[in-house]
């Protein structure tokens, strides 16, 4: 194979990759806002504690993340199975709820960091860990690519390099 061949399989995988990590990024951009903005309206408007109110804003955001993850950045990918992908992308999500909402516990609960301005900063370097978790596992076991896409593109690469051979009259 090539270098140049090989540079430019590189190149397009990168591509897509970024494309990925950009849609990814927009969904999950307008989910932290959703995120952020209920829990704040939650804490304002109730007595609720930090965490649990923390835990009701992660949820709303986990179930707006997945319309937008299913029918915005990941619909090109197998739609086969959805009380599957559902199973799994609700179990991470239930991973990353842990992880988000146990960086603001122990600030809040085990450093007493508990003002309105903490609980914002917390909440956000909660939801910025989770976010790495929750990207890794939603591509690699929730919104899985097409076995079908990987086939055609070697196929079509395997053409692509095979030698001209039609018969000029």
């Amino acid at each position: 194979m090539s270098e140049q061949r090989m540079f430019g399989r590189l190149r397009a995988r990168v591509d897509q990759l970024t494309h990925e990590i950009l849609k990814f990024g927009a969904v999950g951009g307008a989910g932290v806002l959703v995120n952020l903005g209920v829990f704040n309206l939650i804490s304002h408007v109730t007595e609720l504690p930090t965490v649990r109110a923390s835990i009701a804003a992660t949820i709303v955001a986990i179930v707006f993340n997945y319309v937008g993850f299913r029918y915005f950045t990941y619909r090109d990918r197998d739609k086969q199975g959805r009380t599957k992908e559902l199973t799994l992308f609700l179990l991470f999500s239930a991973v990353g709820l842990i992880i988000e909402n146990g960086v603001l516990y122990t600030a809040t609960y085990g450093f007493g960091w508990d003002s309105q301005l903490q609980n914002n900063v917390f909440k956000f370097l909660g939801i910025g860990i989770a976010t790495l978790f929750r990207f890794w596992s939603y591509r690699t076991w929730v919104f899985r690519a097409l076995p079908a896409k990987e086939a055609v593109e070697t196929a079509e690469s395997f053409l692509s390099e095979a030698p001209d051979r039609t018969v000029r009259k």
